[in-house]
């Protein structure tokens, strides 16, 4: 154990001051038990976190690390996010062993509960492995350089005591052994910092049909579902929709997009059948192409230019009754396979997209962007 000395530690966490000649940290934690073996629960200020956890296995070979290597890509936009959002964003705890001899003292004697809380004591010279947030601990030091005040908040960190490198490297396995990212639809319903969720969930909400006929949690509909469309999937096909269009208040652009989709689904007789209860949401997905997130997609961008021509619904409507004319069967092969299906099963790469989109102007007599007319060129000429 290092020489008696520490960094002492405030309400709120440990302080960044160390005084001369001290060599411990003092963070205030709780203690609690999992598979037999002592864990910390403490609060440690954001200044201190590029410190104490330094990520220097870069060079290392994957088995002789305790981490994934970091992706430097995702650091950006994690750390724009908190320096955009100081006052609602919300990190996670992090997940950490320390490789040191620890100390714990009760701020109470007694067996009780209370003696759970006390004071860690940890010395300096200790190495502190990351287990788990490794991109958010980078992602706190890139918001510091850019917003230095944010020092003094707080992220909640879970440290255990460390027993060699197979146990870091057993904690990362099995941390992230059931992780399961929430699927997308229940991420726009829930998300209220981007405004096309908010259009999105207003567009859905004000169109009775979608209202009805859209799952809002998942972004997958199983086989006996009700539903047609996933939140997801006409949040993709809005936000093409409405790609650099204005107007730019949030009212008006609900309101064409609402539009929009209504005369939409005026097109697709089945979408009434369904919303009626004349047949049922399972038939129509595996008989047509035209409920599928491609074809949504693909409907949002054929209707952003529509919407660029001119916003007068009179002028889409009477382009958009040509898609009446389209056989959408799934097994109409000749106009679907290698453009929105390969080998009978719906695709949705982005030359999927680009190719549906492009048949679907065709059809309604518009010219093809560059990015259309080149993957239907190499369609075209068997490049699938």
């Amino acid at each position: 154990m290092a020489q008696k000395g520490t960094v002492e530690a405030p309400r709120d966490g440990p302080s960044a001051g160390v005084r001369p000649g001290e060599f411990e940290y003092v963070f205030p934690a709780i203690r609690g038990i999992q598979a037999g073996h002592e864990y910390y629960v403490t609060m440690c200020p954001l200044r201190l976190i590029p410190r104490l956890f330094v990520f220097n296995e870069e060079e290392l070979p994957p088995e002789m690390r305790a981490q994934r290597s970091l992706n430097k890509a995702r650091v950006p936009e994690m750390a724009r996010y908190i320096v955009e959002n100081p006052d609602s964003y919300t990190f996670s705890a992090l997940t950490a062993s320390v490789n040191a001899e620890v100390r714990f003292e009760s701020l109470v004697g007694g067996t009780g509960p209370e003696e759970r809380v006390g004071t860690l004591t940890i010395p300096m010279s200790a190495t502190f492995v990351i287990n788990d947030g490794q991109h958010r601990r980078a992602a706190i030091q890139q918001a510091l350089l850019e917003n230095p005040s944010m020092g003094d908040e707080t992220i909640a960190i879970v440290m255990f005591i460390d027993v060699g490198l197979d146990r870091c490297q057993q904690m990362f396995a099995d941390l992230n052994r059931y992780a399961i990212r929430p699927a997308k639809s229940i991420g726009v319903l829930y998300d209220h910092r981007d405004p096309m969720a908010a259009i999105s969930r207003l567009v859905v909400s004000q169109t009775p049909l979608l209202s009805d006929l859209t799952e809002m949690e998942s972004s997958n509909l199983a086989p006996r579902s009700r539903k047609l469309f996933t939140l997801s999937a006409l949040h993709t096909a809005t936000s093409a929709l409405l790609d650099e269009l204005e107007p730019d208040s949030l009212t008006e652009r609900v309101d064409l997009a609402a539009h929009y989709w209504r005369l939409v689904a005026e097109q697709f007789p089945a979408w009434q059948q369904v919303y009626r209860g004349d047949i049922t949401a399972g038939e129509v997905r595996q008989d047509f192409i035209h409920t599928h997130s491609i074809a949504l997609h693909a409907l949002g961008r054929v209707g952003n230019s529509l919407l660029r021509e001119s916003q007068t619904p009179s002028v889409w409507e009477k382009r958009l009754r040509k898609l009446r004319t389209i056989d959408w069967h799934r097994n109409n092969a000749e106009t679907w396979e290698g453009r929105a299906t390969n080998a009978g099963k719906v695709s949705k790469s982005r030359t999927n997209v680009e190719l549906t989109t492009a048949y679907i102007r065709t059809v309604l007599g518009m010219p093809l962007p560059p990015d259309e007319q080149r993957a239907e060129d190499g369609f075209t000429r068997g490049e699938k």
